[in-house]
């Protein structure tokens, strides 16, 4: 009979519990609703896709397929293959979570979106591998404890990170939504450096160690910039509209023109400007713009 109770007991918890969290106040801000059939982004094959482009973009070092210069073009052509098979699906997921087709019709216009925006970046796999391999150089360069690009391509977290935001923005240049940051966010828990995937950012970019590094989503970095672990490319606060809501997507974030150096742990805030060919030194924030070639560092 104790058993009993007990049992009816815990079944009245779980059907009030049941009760709660099918009540519409409850899950109506936090429940996603899609179509039958249409399935939400895959993490692990949006992992797969930034692995293959990685293979792709850098073969010989990621993938257990020895590469030859007589099979270069078979195993680029296979990796192409199934990276677009994978990123068309995706890409029509991520579309379908913001647009929520409703008919047939939809889903066929989205469909053609995702095969246009998949062979478009394929495309574009030749101008990422350009900017990746100056990333690399950039970094072999400026680190003294770098034996060679490829140890740098092959093992240090800076290249993993740049590589998924540079990933990531050619996605959000082609309006896809949703897998950019999910790409970025990849690399963030990874490494510890947080690139939004909207910052712009030049040229042979370096980040020596990285952890700790924050770039936020208007940031704009020009070409032959290094920083260091730690930094912070941060917004203060933003402005509200006439009801009280944070005013978003306007520019608030730093723009780092070309040939700077950012020390660790500086922190700089707002929409400034530090001038081409600064050096900031670690640990300071900076708040107002800073004219080129100067060089801050903390008073003694």
């Amino acid at each position: 009979m104790k058993d009993t109770n007990m049992q009816q007991a815990y079944t009245q918890k779980i059907s009030k519990a049941i009760d709660e969290l099918t009540h519409e106040q409850s899950y109506n801000c936090v429940c996603h609703t899609r179509m039958r059939d249409i399935p939400m982004p895959s993490i692990d094959r949006l992992r797969e896709i930034v692995n293959l482009c990685r293979e792709i973009i850098f073969p010989g070092y990621f993938g257990n397929t020895p590469v030859r210069a007589e099979s270069i073009q078979f195993y680029i052509g296979v990796n192409v293959e199934r990276l677009v098979e994978l990123l068309n699906k995706e890409i029509f997921a991520g579309l379908c979570f913001t647009h929520a087709p409703g008919s047939l019709d939809e889903i066929a216009a989205e469909k053609e979106q995702a095969m246009r925006t998949t062979v478009d970046f394929v495309a574009a796999l030749p101008e990422l591998r350009r900017l990746l391999k100056g990333d690399a150089e950039a970094i072999y360069n400026g680190d003294p404890a770098a034996p060679n690009t490829g140890e740098v391509i092959f093992a240090y977290p800076a290249i993993r990170a740049i590589g998924n935001y540079r990933i990531a923005h050619l996605l959000y240049k082609m309006n896809v939504p949703l897998i950019p940051r999910v790409i970025t966010e990849m690399a963030h828990s990874e490494t510890g450096i947080d690139i939004h995937p909207r910052a712009e950012i030049g040229e042979n970019f370096a980040i020596d160690h990285g952890t700790g590094v924050v770039i936020g989503a208007t940031s704009i970095i020009g070409n032959n910039v290094k920083i260091y672990q730690g930094v912070t490319l941060g917004a203060k606060s933003f402005p509200s509209d006439e009801n009280g809501n944070p005013i978003k997507g306007i520019p608030r974030h730093p723009i780092i023109e070309d040939n700077v150096v950012i020390y660790a742990q500086a922190t700089i805030l707002g929409r400034i400007t530090i001038g081409a060919n600064s050096v900031i030194g670690g640990n300071v924030w900076i708040t107002e713009d800073i004219p080129a070639d100067s060089k801050i560092v903390q008073r003694a």
